[in-house]
């Protein structure tokens, strides 16, 4: 039985840090026991580490809790603790819902880069990683995606990480390039854009489809931009992150330091984990979805049974700066369904109803721009039954500012078009917002 002594002992020890506990265990056989027990290790690596099993930070099983806690901290020796596990939580949050949601993107996450590999990048472009995404590429070195699957392949070219749209015959989905593909994409640019030649910018993320979509990270001042449709001529790009937020000053805190790329990641697993991003399934294909789920930046309204959901998005690769009459482009998608009990008309339920006719009125800042009637909904009469899948559709729309709305009516007619139950009625979309986001993806 252990004596109260020990079990204070114990206590103390678990209230310890790594180095003090170092400290404890030189002072006697005894303490050094103490400072020995597994019990003490495993509890330090789900505090510090959050780890429930030992192992290394690529995922590699180890003996036990304290060759674990040994383990991680040898490998992250030259970074700021800190950071390593605020790192290391953002990743948990995008694997832990990735394995719950989309294995088979999961799967193509590369194990850690080395720091041998990070160097050579470094070395190869000239450039000095910010701390944090150094730190990032030590736990995973991007995706590993074949560009022949990507070429040949919609299953493989829907698996990124950042995820995408589509819209007509727009379709974008975002993955992470791993070191190797850094250096070369990076180089290929750089020889087509002069200016990147006196630059620190690298490119860390891509379409996978042959609509490049290109995000790329300032070594200099630790900014994450997108390129814009005038890109490929004079390099105009959008920042991806809020400036006030990014910290790069080694001299206030090495704690501290935090670059867009970190920033990124952590949002967009804040929204994956709350629902506000979700996947999206279309015949055997899954792909996560950009376009926002939920309020504010959702709108949702029912009317006689029919709910309407719509949201937008900047397409930042589309978007022209130096234009004034369409400076930025949005996409939109509206989502409807029919409730259980049908829709309903004065009192009467009807156990169907078609679209006919849309009415959008589109505004900039508060100025309407666009005020459009029409027939069907790209070319489509979508039938509502109860119990059927949500019918979804994105369009597109421009603006001349960086913020405005969209609002609207669909008619419909209940049973069908071709053998209608009664009279057509209105059914409200409620209005959603346009506007160009603190977090671009």
């Amino acid at each position: 039985m252990e004596r109260v002594e020990d079990l204070v002992v114990n206590e103390i020890l678990k209230k310890l840090g790594a180095e003090d506990i170092g400290r404890v265990a030189c002072v006697s056989k005894r303490f050094y026991s103490f400072s020995s027990e597994e019990p003490l290790w495993i509890h330090l690596c789900f505090r510090d580490l959050s780890l429930t099993q030992p192992l290394d930070h690529l995922g590699n099983p180890l003996p036990s809790f304290k060759e674990t806690y040994k383990t991680w901290r040898e490998a992250f020796a030259m970074y700021p603790w800190p950071l390593v596990y605020r790192v290391k939580t953002c990743w948990d949050t995008i694997k832990t819902w990735l394995i719950n949601n989309f294995p088979e993107a999961e799967a193509t996450l590369c194990k850690g880069a080395s720091e041998a590999e990070i160097q050579e990048l470094e070395r190869a472009l000239n450039v000095k990683l910010p701390l944090t995404t150094r730190i990032l590429y030590r736990f995973h070195n991007g995706q590993e995606i074949a560009k022949e699957d990507i070429e040949d392949s919609t299953f493989y070219s829907s698996l990124g990480l950042i995820g995408g749209y589509s819209f007509y015959s727009h379709f974008v989905n975002v993955y992470l390039l791993p070191i190797s593909q850094v250096i070369q994409q990076t180089r290929r640019i750089t020889r087509h854009l002069g200016f990147f030649r006196r630059s620190k910018y690298v490119l860390v993320a891509a379409s996978s489809t042959y609509t490049e979509k290109l995000f790329f990270l300032n070594c200099t001042n630790g900014q994450l931009y997108v390129g814009t449709k005038n890109f490929p001529d004079n390099g105009e790009m959008i920042p991806c992150v809020p400036h006030d937020l990014i910290s790069l000053d080694h001299e206030v805190n090495n704690e501290q330091q935090q670059d867009a790329m970190l920033l990124w990641l952590e949002e967009h697993g804040r929204r994956l984990q709350h629902g506000f991003t979700k996947l999206i399934e279309e015949g055997n294909i899954r792909s996560i979805n950009l376009f926002p789920e939920q309020p504010p930046l959702c709108s949702m309204a029912v009317t006689n049974g029919v709910q309407v959901r719509a949201s937008a998005l900047l397409i930042p690769e589309l978007a022209d700066l130096q234009d004034d009459v369409e400076k930025y482009l949005f996409a939109y998608s509206i989502r409807m369904s029919l409730e259980p009990q049908g829709c309903v008309i004065n009192g009467m339920p009807f156990s169907s109803c078609q679209l006919h006719w849309r009415h959008w009125v589109i505004r900039a800042n508060d100025i309407v721009v666009s005020d459009v009637n029409g027939e069907a909904v790209i070319g489509m009469y979508p039938l509502l039954c109860p119990g059927y899948k949500e019918f979804a559709y994105q369009s597109c729309t421009p603006l001349p500012t960086s913020s405005g709305s969209v609002e609207g009516s669909f008619t419909f007619v209940p049973g069908r078009l071709a053998e209608p139950k009664g009279g057509p009625f209105k059914v409200t979309v409620a209005r959603f917002p346009l506007q160009v986001p603190d977090y671009v993806f």
